[in-house]
């Protein structure tokens, strides 16, 4: 994957489903906001594409698809996200923030039986985020906020499965030093403060 090599940042929220991801990336956004900083608030997979839009009904069940294209969906999608929303506002300085990115593909990819390298080599040529935020919860605690929905579970929303893709999010924070893991079983406000706290320690070390 690439460097970042445009004069915004790229900030992305990873995790399981139900870990917290959506919010704390809109609690971050309005902070830097607040702070007089340019903010792009996004989300992968997106509904503009039309790959995103294929993805959403696999997600929800209405249509089955063989893992390995799944992910090649995502990796269309990705191309979309990041050339219409990510790149334009990282040229214009702005800081972007991302619920998910190709490291969801990565832990869920694989978690599937995708294999690793060539979930790779389909995002090889997109910009790595400049710092990922995982947040770590159970498969059980995220199994618990998902039914507190009281929505329809999607694809990859049970705790066995979930407990799989923990398993390669963990070997990935190993891999990628730009992975920092947050505890995602706190209160909400507590995580903002955490990731908040996050934030201020990367910024004083940033360099481009």
């Amino acid at each position: 994957m690439k460097k970042n090599p445009y004069k915004g940042l790229f900030i992305a929220f990873e995790g399981l489903d139900g870990s917290g991801q959506t919010t704390q990336a809109n609690l971050l956004k309005n902070y830097f906001k607040k702070q007089g900083l340019s903010v792009v608030l996004t989300k992968e997979p997106t509904l503009d594409s039309n790959a995103g839009k294929k993805i959403k009904k696999i997600l929800n069940k209405k249509i089955e698809v063989m893992p390995n294209h799944l992910q090649e969906l995502f990796a269309e999608d990705r191309n979309w996200h990041q050339k219409n929303r990510v790149i334009p506002a990282l040229k214009q300085g702005k800081v972007v923030i991302s619920d998910r990115s190709q490291f969801s593909s990565f832990a869920f990819g694989a978690a599937s039986g995708t294999n690793l390298n060539y979930l790779f080599s389909l995002n090889d040529e997109f910009i790595m985020p400049d710092l990922v935020i995982l947040l770590k919860t159970s498969p059980k605690t995220s199994i618990e906020r998902i039914e507190k929905r009281g929505t329809e579970k999607t694809l990859f929303e049970k705790e066995k499965q979930l407990e799989k893709v923990w398993s390669v999010f963990e070997e990935l924070s190993k891999q990628f030093k730009n992975i920092i893991i947050v505890d995602g079983e706190k209160s909400i406000e507590e995580i903002h403060n955490q990731v908040k706290k996050l934030w201020e320690k990367y910024y004083e070390n940033y360099s481009r």
